[in-house]
């Protein structure tokens, strides 16, 4: 785990699902978890506890019973997602455009599945964080995830995440990125997902 930004941690964790590593986040200030995958730290590292926990899609809950289960997190995932859970997980639903806990805003992104979310958090300089749209394999450029995730059209589904990209950053300010897959973008994420999402590749 490390402090990509103040108050801000990154970690990677493999997926048991998926066999891959993928990336979880800390909001200290705001008691926020992302997408949570237990650290190698362990759960001891999380002083003071987190009290919540966003999901930027519903495939996204990872590890979260745990920290449920041992600091009695609410988790939230947008209301278009909540049919993921039926076998019990404490979630609850909220609206894209809602201002969650810390002042974090619910944008919708869609178009990839109907509740891709993208978080917009109003500090150091502003924070965006994605889902599954937009990935980055290690410190390298901004991609799309492969076409075999994109279901039947790929070329549509692209064509969509970039207007939805597009909507956001000609809407929000922000300078950082931090991604659901790869590395976060630290400095200069306006511009890097702008040029992304105008590029048509």
């Amino acid at each position: 785990m490390r402090e990509i930004l103040p108050e801000v941690f990154h970690w990677t964790a493999r997926h048991p699902k998926i066999g891959i590593p993928v990336s979880s986040y800390w909001l200290r200030s705001e008691g926020v978890l992302l997408d949570p995958m237990i650290p190698q730290e362990g759960l001891e590292r999380f002083v003071p506890p987190p009290t919540d926990i966003l999901l930027t899609n519903r495939h996204h809950y990872r590890e979260s019973g745990k920290f449920v289960e041992r600091f009695g997190c609410r988790v939230w995932c947008v209301e278009q997602g909540l049919h993921e859970f039926r076998s019990g997980e404490p979630v609850q639903g909220f609206r894209f455009g809602a201002r969650l806990v810390g002042g974090i805003e619910a944008f919708e992104i869609d178009v990839l599945c109907p509740d891709e979310t993208a978080f917009v958090v109003p500090r150091a300089g502003g924070i965006v964080a994605v889902a599954d749209g937009v990935i980055r394999e290690d410190d390298g450029p901004l991609t799309f995830v492969p076409d075999a995730y994109m279901g039947e059209n790929p070329r549509q589904v692209k064509r969509g995440l970039r207007a939805a990209y597009l909507r956001l950053v000609e809407s929000r300010e922000f300078s950082h990125l931090l991604l659901a897959h790869g590395q976060p973008w630290i400095g200069g994420a306006h511009e890097a997902l702008r040029a992304f999402a105008a590029s048509g590749s």
